[in-house]
């Protein structure tokens, strides 16, 4: 799954009948729905298999989906935690100013100075937004919230961008470099 990017995320069980609540991860939370079957890496053991949606709508802040196959509680409980992937082949090109955030991994980490700080090794969402997970040169990480209050610039072509560190997360960084 090295080249997919991950649409959605299974929440839980929606009632008896087999649905799942998915937070969509997409911009139009309804185009989960369109790419065709999507990869689902399971959480429980990592396993990944192909499920299709079969019916898909809104509610309050995420969608109600139900998978073709899945058809009772007990399967819709097993699926969730569950990671929803889509082949990046399946989803339109970006547009003029636009990245997946797929796009930033591997971009070279620059500060205000232009001195490199390290490489983006992925990025995380534990629900408060997107984390940039930094790779240091000196083999640490550190962590920085993909806000505008951090990011200065975004070259993707260039393949870098610009970040503003705070002191406190750049003196935490080096701390976290020399833990065993």
């Amino acid at each position: 799954m090295p080249h997919d990017i991950l649409v959605g995320r299974i929440t839980g069980p929606h009632g008896l009948g087999g649905e799942v609540k998915v937070q969509s991860f997409t911009q139009d939370p309804f185009s989960i729905g369109s790419y065709g079957p999507l990869a689902v890496r399971m959480k429980a053991d990592g396993a990944v298999r192909a499920l299709t949606i079969a019916r898909i709508k809104r509610a309050k802040d995420h969608l109600i989906v139900r998978f073709a196959g899945v058809s009772d509680r007990n399967g819709a409980e097993a699926l969730k935690g569950a990671e929803l992937f889509v082949a990046r082949t399946q989803l339109p090109a970006a547009g003029e100013g636009e990245f997946y955030l797929a796009d930033l991994e591997g971009l070279a980490v620059r500060d205000a100075q232009g001195r490199e700080i390290g490489r983006i090794q992925t990025i995380s969402d534990f629900g408060g937004g997107p984390i940039l997970v930094i790779a240091t040169p000196e083999g640490g990480e550190m962590m920085l919230p993909f806000a505008d209050d951090f990011i200065a610039e975004i070259n993707v072509a260039g393949g870098f961008i610009c970040v503003h560190v705070p002191g406190e997360i750049e003196a935490r960084g080096e701390e976290d470099e020399g833990a065993p």
